[in-house]
């Protein structure tokens, strides 16, 4: 495993609008060099943030980084731009070549932040350099990370490596994929030693809060309790438990305005529990211009990219019609003023994506906004699941039903709130709320649920044909291979 080997990858550092961002890399140290300073260990641990970009960034041109798969996958989505091979076998649900450099792509966004992580875990339990608040915030940064690209990975291709060393020779390197259970219990494991490190309960810096621990644990939770584990009502009750203890803080709220998702003024606050971290010149964000129309089309400065992904019409459609995420330049839109021209109006011939859009970008050709990876919308819904399994798929909890109305009345206002709740509804939401942030096709393997667009039903997954698939899911589909190249670097990782 290449990537388990980068001592240089210790010290890069993500960069984003917050100071603590905006370091410029020193270079490559050996471990006998570093750790000496308090500035050497606050670059260490800043730069174990830098795997939550590689999904976006590892590659070159226009939805060609690994994280699109994600969302082309579920089969709600498709690609107006021309694609190659690799994207078409998520697009249309072709069988996964194992050379396809996505799954790389996936596998790197693992391995070499896992070994940063380590590396301050190991290094920071033993520091004198920092007082020992610090020390304990930043092991609780460690331990959250650590467990986020474990969760990551695990959830992508089941049984894979669980290393928790540095690595120090070759022989760390060549080592057997570890069940999959034993890899959640150790996400379980680093997320509570994260909760019990006196992190914050958010911060507005963009590292890692006790908000984002405890949101993450919930979703850890409700994911073992499912497939493919399925530990099922012991650890929905763990995950309703986590989800209640973040609403219950009362430290994170909706916005009122689903313009506010994407108001650089109010990133990493309220609803925005964690967030990739992004600036307009040291770190640039792609996905203004990667969800542009496509042919080009003159409303931003620079037209030339987009076509990444807009929603099949049967997703879009699938919105009630007074449904406030459906209207024009809430969630999606199908026209916007020409560029250089406001007088006119370029109309385009499907519904886009607008969720992300960034109207400083708009303008200056690069957009530094943000990226939601955890936001309140999604613990809300989370919590109301749990409650709904736990209750047998049907729920009066008035705490679950309050949760899943926090979200469902900001999209339809003068809608009462119900007095009983399936789970089927809220899925049904989820789909809805979170859609194109990367976290359904996660919810579809959790669950082995799909939604029918077509007739809005929640149904099986295997056996669904989703509006933009060759053909229907099967039980292959649920797991990705891992990458050729890392199974010939290592041949114990077919064992």
């Amino acid at each position: 495993m290449k990537q388990v080997v980068m001592w240089g990858m210790i010290i890069m550092l993500i960069t984003s609008c917050n100071k603590f961002l905006e370091e410029e890399p020193s270079g490559s140290l050996s471990l006998t060099h570093y750790y000496k300073t308090p500035e050497q260990v606050s670059a260490a641990v800043n730069g174990m943030y830098d795997g939550l970009a590689t999904p976006f960034v590892v590659n070159i041109g226009v939805a060609v980084s690994p994280v699109y798969s994600l969302e082309y996958i579920t089969g709600y989505s498709r690609r107006p731009r021309p694609s190659g091979f690799e994207d078409d076998q998520f697009l249309r649900l072709d069988k996964l070549d194992n050379a396809n450099s996505r799954l790389q792509g996936w596998w790197n966004a693992t391995y070499y932040p896992v070994e940063n992580c380590n590396s301050v875990i190991e290094n920071v339990s033993i520091t004198s350099v920092v007082d020992e608040q610090t020390k304990q915030r930043y092991l609780g940064e460690a331990y959250f990370l650590r467990a986020w690209y474990y969760f990551q990975a695990v959830r992508l291709f089941g049984d894979i490596p669980l290393k928790l060393a540095t690595t120090k020779d070759i022989n760390d390197v060549k080592i057997r994929r570890t069940p999959q259970a034993a890899v959640y219990d150790q996400i379980v494991k680093d997320l509570k030693a994260a909760e019990n490190t006196g992190l914050p309960w958010i911060d507005q810096s963009g590292h890692v809060s006790l908000g984002a621990v405890k949101s993450l644990l919930a979703k850890v939770y409700i994911t073992m309790a499912g497939y493919p584990l399925q530990k099922g009502a012991p650890y929905y009750q763990l995950a309703y438990d986590k989800a209640m203890e973040v609403i219950d803080s009362h430290q994170f709220s909706l916005f009122e305005q689903y313009s506010d998702l994407r108001n650089p003024t109010v990133q990493n606050t309220r609803e925005h529990i964690f967030m990739l971290q992004r600036h307009p010149t040291v770190a640039v964000s792609n996905i203004h211009w990667a969800y542009l129309p496509y042919p080009v089309q003159p409303i931003s400065i620079q037209p030339a990219y987009g076509g990444a992904m807009v929603p099949v019409a049967a997703f879009y459609n699938s919105y009630a019609a007074n449904d406030q995420r459906r209207q024009e330049q809430a969630f999606f839109y199908t026209k916007y003023q020409r560029y250089g021209n406001p007088a006119e109006t370029v109309f385009f011939p499907e519904a886009y994506i607008f969720k992300f859009w960034d109207q400083e970008a708009e303008k200056t050709g690069r957009s530094g906004a943000n990226f939601p990876l955890i936001r309140y919308a999604d613990v809300l819904l989370l919590g109301a699941e749990a409650k709904s399994m736990i209750d047998g798929g049907t729920t009066t909890d008035a705490a679950a039903i309050a949760a899943w109305y926090a979200v469902h009345h900001r999209a339809f206002p003068v809608t009462p709130a119900p007095t009983t709740l399936t789970t089927d509804d809220i899925l049904r939401e989820r789909y809805w709320e979170l859609c194109f942030e990367f976290q359904t096709w996660y919810d579809m393997l959790r669950t082995r649920k799909a939604f029918d667009v077509a007739h809005g039903t929640i149904t099986s997954l295997v056996g669904y044909k989703a509006p933009n698939h060759l053909r229907s899911f099967d039980e292959t589909d649920f797991q990705f291979p891992l990458p050729l190249a890392e199974v010939q670097k290592n041949p114990d990782l077919a064992l």
